[in-house]
């Protein structure tokens, strides 16, 4: 029986991945309109390239960015670069299709709701406000509650616990095999692999899914017929 459902977040509830692709587009654009002289692609390449050293959730990419090419940091050109990104980030904090019908659905069964993200704390909520779904959970923790990623052990045991449920009743939902199905399974929970979600763009994953997931979704709505009690799991 399944009795709650964790979710990772990103890639999971909002397409994380299109909106860090449309923010950093335009903020690369914005460089290029305040006189920086590297054409927009090349900003572009850059700027991800440092993401993947430094993290998708790094706050100072862009002043890691003009270090790097400027002796000085040019503050016109950084103000340009941070303006143009909030406003189009803002503009995509969207759920995926579905997601907050599907959410009102799973608490009118009493289907408890929880978040287990590796994101910032900040961040987790902040997206989470915009897209006005805050309210379905009944716990939401973050890299700063336990100081590990997934799959380590702390963050599962911190939302088992918070949830004060039995692992084998708590279903995690997540579009990372090696992060959030692998974590899962260690802990005892069963798993739902999202794999609309799973664009493979950041330079970790793996497409293996199958081997891990109890279950895989092409809508995050399935997850109402995985409760119903003659589902199968997707491994019968």
């Amino acid at each position: 029986m399944i009795n709650a459902i964790v979710f990772d977040l990103d890639n999971t509830l909002i397409d994380f991945v299109k909106m860090k692709k449309m923010s950093i587009e335009a903020a690369a654009s914005a460089m290029v309109d305040a006189g920086f002289e590297m054409e927009k692609d090349a900003i572009i390449s850059r700027l991800f390239s440092l993401y993947d050293v430094h993290g998708w959730e790094d706050q100072t990419v862009f002043q890691r960015f003009l270090s790097e090419v400027q002796a000085v940091i040019d503050y016109r050109v950084l103000s340009y670069a941070i303006n143009a990104y909030r406003k189009v980030r803002v503009g995509f904090l969207e759920p995926y299709p579905h997601v907050t019908s599907t959410l009102y659905r799973l608490k009118q069964r009493n289907v408890a709701l929880a978040i287990l993200t590796d994101a910032p704390k900040l961040q987790a909520w902040t997206r989470l406000a915009a897209m006005k779904i805050d309210l379905y959970f009944d716990a939401v923790l973050a890299f700063e509650d336990t100081q590990e990623h997934k799959p380590g052990k702390k963050p599962f045991e911190a939302i088992l616990k918070a949830l004060d449920l039995p692992a084998r009743d708590c279903l995690m939902v997540g579009d990372m095999p090696d992060r959030d199905m692998l974590g899962a399974k260690s802990a005892g929970m069963q798993t739902c692999y999202a794999k609309y979600g799973a664009r493979y763009v950041l330079p970790f994953g793996t497409k293996n899914a199958t081997l891990v997931a109890d279950y895989e979704i092409s809508d995050i709505r399935d997850l109402l017929t995985i409760l119903e009690p003659s589902a199968p799991s997707k491994k019968q």
